[in-house]
C-alpha cells in the first residue's frame, strides 16, 4: 500500500486514493524500486471482471490509479472522496521530472503507428532538451521485437511507457518485467498520439464535466463496441452506492 494512502476496490479490483500519485512514483524512481502502474477506467474494471488474467495483473500491479470518471464516480457513491488521475497526466509529469535528470535516466516510448513514438519523443525532448528518449512503434517484427527487448535488457531505463492498447500493453508488460526490475512501467493507451499531434486530446471543459471519454468516441467512431460496457459499469456503480 502506499505511505499516506488507503486501498480501496471497484468491481473487486483493487485502487489506491492518494493526493500525490506523482510524487509516490518519483520516490520509487529516485530508490530504483520496480513499479508496475495500472491507469484504471470503466473498461478496464469490467474486463478484470471477465478476465482471469487481466485481473491478476491489475491486483498484482504496485500502484492502480483512477484514470477513468466512471472510477472516479464508483467511488464518490461509497463515499470515497478521490480526483481523477489521468495517465497520460502521471506519464506526462514523470517524462518531464526524469527530463530535468539528463544523462542519468532514460525513457522508453513503445508503440503506436510507425512514426507516432518517434514524434512523441521529439515533442517531449523540445520541452526537456537534456531528456533520452528510446522509441518504437507498436508494429515490429519478431526479429526487431527480440532486438528491442535486447535493448531493454542492455539500457535499463528508468521509465517505460508501453501504449499498445488495453489489455495487448498490460500483458506485453507483464511478460517482460523481469527485463529491467528497477523500472517503472505504465501502459499508456493513445498518450503517443497525443504527443505526437496525432490527435487531440478533450478540451479542459469537457474534461471537467467527465466526458473526455464521449471526445474520444467522437475522434474514433469504430470503440463504440467497447463503449457500450459503460452504462453497464454505471448500473453497478449504482448498485454500489446504495
Amino acid at each position: 500500500m502506499l505511505a499516506e494512502s488507503k486501498e480501496s476496490s471497484v468491481l473487486g479490483v483493487p485502487i489506491h486514493l492518494c493526493n500525490d500519485y506523482a510524487g509516490w512514483v518519483r520516490s520509487r524512481l529516485e530508490q530504483k524500486v520496480g513499479t508496475h502502474i495500472i491507469t484504471l477506467n470503466a473498461e478496464m474494471a469490467m474486463l478484470a471482471e471477465r478476465d482471469p488474467e487481466f485481473g491478476e495483473i491489475v491486483r498484482s500491479a504496485e500502484l492502480v490509479i483512477p484514470d477513468g470518471s466512471g472510477v472516479v464516480l464508483y467511488l464518490r457513491l461509497r463515499n470515497q472522496q478521490q480526483h481523477r488521475c489521468p495517465g497520460i497526466e502521471l506519464a506526462g509529469a514523470l517524462v518531464e521530472s526524469l527530463g530535468c535528470l539528463g544523462d542519468s535516466a532514460t525513457v522508453v516510448f513503445y508503440g503506436g503507428a510507425p512514426g507516432v513514438a518517434e514524434r512523441a519523443a521529439e515533442f517531449w525532448q523540445q520541452r526537456c532538451p537534456g531528456l533520452k528518449v528510446v522509441f518504437r512503434n507498436g508494429f515490429l517484427s519478431t526479429s526487431e521485437e527480440e532486438e528491442f527487448l535486447n535493448l531493454l535488457r542492455d539500457r535499463q531505463p528508468s521509465l517505460i511507457l508501453v501504449g499498445l492498447g488495453v489489455p495487448r500493453q498490460e500483458l506485453w508488460i507483464r511478460r517482460h518485467r523481469a527485463l529491467c526490475p528497477e523500472a517503472t512501467w505504465i501502459g499508456v493507451g493513445g498518450s503517443f498520439d497525443i504527443w505526437s499531434g496525432s490527435k487531440s486530446r478533450a478540451p479542459v471543459w469537457l474534461r471537467e464535466i467527465h466526458l473526455e471519454w464521449l471526445y474520444r468516441l467522437y475522434q474514433e467512431p469504430w470503440r463504440w463496441r467497447r463503449m457500450l460496457v459503460l452504462p453497464q459499469f454505471a448500473w453497478r456503480a449504482l448498485i454500489a452506492g446504495k
